[in-house]
């Protein structure tokens, strides 16, 4: 059975929300089994699938706080050519801003 790492709760032009799934995730067992946080690498190819971008590079990230399962995100999205710029925030707090390049 395929566990899903997050559902989209919605989705506009530059805006995304979405919710990280609980502990029970696997990634979370790996990353860490005691105190349960989302690794940064796995934000980014969230909103790159959800985004449907091919990556080519990362140019900036930046993680500001900790992202923990049952987490609901927002994300801003800029894009400019094949340019990405997301910020992505919890309770109105930025947590990682996330600049990368894409096919």
């Amino acid at each position: 059975m395929l566990h899903a790492l997050y559902s989209i709760l919605s989705q506009h032009n530059e805006h995304i929300a979405l919710r990280i799934a609980d502990d029970s995730h696997p990634i979370f067992k790996a990353h860490f089994p005691d105190f349960p946080l989302l690794p940064g690498f796995a934000i980014i190819d969230i909103i790159a699938e959800i985004l449907e971008d091919d990556l080519v590079s990362i140019k900036y990230s930046k993680f500001l706080k900790s992202i923990y399962p049952n987490d609901t995100l927002e994300c801003t999205i800029q894009h400019k050519e094949n340019t990405r710029k997301i910020q992505i925030f919890r309770n109105k707090e930025k947590v990682s801003e996330i600049v990368y390049d894409a096919k």
